[in-house]
């Protein structure tokens, strides 16, 4: 009989839920605004006037949503010790004409998103989610959760040497899927949804909409060790973040050496390079002008920033037993071991040796175990927002995470403990 979970799985188990109920960035968002304001946040406008009161506020834009906690007697120059991450995910994005078809099935004009494992998409029931920008300039979520799409694959008896050879997929040849049968009829597929929405037609005039897994998030394994779901890259990270700038708000002390903030931004993975990306203005601009409505100068601004620390969580890879001449021999992370350290010498990750003893200090003090993560020297390092936001605004910032496998995958793999492990550990630093 094994030992139980150290760690709490209601956190898991709410992770799930908030898996499920965000197929988009924008749900994300929603998601995580609906949790601060329980929490007693509130959301400010970026086209209104800033108060610098106590309290919880938060900036939604687009797929993005910075957040932060001032304590009662906050100074001027008082740091900020913030927990970044994004909202997107490798995905199948509908493209701006989307019906299409050939001999006789109606399918769906998509183009790829992100560095996503193709295989992983295909025969798989999917549902339609995103934004959709009505005729008067609001915005509408849909998200048809129901088996709308399907990408089939070749018939094995069509293609003799896909188990021997492997499998090959054309990513504009091989990956548009079949929704129907009959005729192709330009602007079916959004008066379709406008009819799920209860618009009238033409009321669309603008959407941003991605295919996801119906599968439900799941435990996984004989003890139920593992957590099995979709957009844990890097929607972890968001939720355990959301919990933990909660926590700290909830303690409400007014002896809080830092303003804790929650940054998640959209675009990660095609660059970042957007309004509601990483390397955009959006977080220095919020940060800033917390600043000034508070009464701050220039020179405010500066000292808070000299003294303002990110940490940057993204997933980061498990050792795969099947593939271990892939990872590092002496850095090989293991599911439910705790949060994870990302080092790169060549800044692909921002992490020295000083963040190392931020992080440290952090998971000491919320009592969990971390594990380093460092790559193959023979293999490319990936990268996260981690650099850009130390770049962009000129702060120390750490980069962390939650050791997966199958990153990028429609469908990823973790502990099913470490989840909570990453919120305590950030809820420590954000706290002291």
């Amino acid at each position: 009989m094994s030992a139980p979970p150290r760690f709490d799985r209601g956190h898991t188990d709410d992770l799930m839920s908030f898996l499920a109920a965000s197929p988009s960035p924008y749900h994300a968002v929603a998601n995580a605004a609906e949790r601060l304001e329980k929490a007693g946040f509130r959301q400010v406008a970026e086209t209104d006037t800033w108060d610098g009161t106590a309290g919880g506020k938060f900036v939604l834009r687009g797929g993005a949503i910075v957040a932060w906690y001032v304590p009662e007697g906050a100074g001027t120059h008082t740091p900020f010790r913030i927990v970044g991450a994004h909202t997107d995910s490798p995905h199948l994005h509908v493209k701006p004409l989307p019906d299409m078809g050939a001999e006789g099935w109606r399918q769906i004009a998509i183009e790829i998103y992100g560095g996503t494992l193709l295989n992983t998409w295909l025969d798989r029931d999917l549902g339609i989610a995103g934004r959709l920008t009505l005729r008067d300039g609001s915005y509408r979520l849909v998200n048809i959760d129901r088996a709308l799409l399907r990408v089939p694959q070749l018939a094995v008896h069509l293609d003799r040497s896909v188990n021997t050879d492997g499998l090959k997929l054309d990513r504009q040849r091989h990956m548009q899927p079949i929704w129907g049968l009959g005729d192709v009829n330009e602007g079916d597929l959004i008066r379709f949804l406008e009819e799920e929405e209860g618009l009238a037609e033409g009321e669309v005039a603008g959407w941003d909409l991605m295919a996801h897994s119906i599968e439900r998030p799941s435990y996984l394994g004989r003890d139920r060790e593992l957590l099995a779901g979709p957009r844990m890259d890097n929607l972890l990270s968001v939720h355990a973040g959301v919990a933990a700038l909660a926590a700290v708000s909830a303690a409400d002390d007014a002896s809080l050496p830092y303003i804790p903030v929650l940054a998640a931004f959209d675009h990660e993975e095609n660059g970042s390079q957007s309004d509601t990306g990483a390397d955009g203005p959006l977080l220095g601009t919020v940060l800033e002008r917390s600043v000034f409505a508070r009464g701050g100068s220039y020179e405010d601004r500066a000292r808070a920033f000299a003294g303002t620390i990110c940490l940057s969580s993204d997933t980061g890879h498990a050792v795969h037993p099947n593939y271990t001449e892939r990872h590092d021999p002496t850095h090989q992370p293991r599911a439910n071991g705790g949060p994870i350290l990302k080092v790169n010498v060549n800044m692909r990750y921002a992490t020295d040796g000083s963040g190392q003893a931020v992080f440290a200090a952090a998971c000491e003090k919320a009592d969990v175990p971390w594990q380093n993560f460092v790559s193959n020297n023979s293999m490319p390092c990936g990268t996260t927002i981690g650099p850009i936001t130390s770049a962009r605004h000129g702060i120390q910032t750490v980069d962390i995470g939650v050791a997966i496998l199958s990153m990028h995958s429609a469908r990823e793999l973790c502990g099913a403990d470490d989840p909570h492990m990453l919120a305590n550990a950030m809820k420590a630093f954000l706290e002291s």
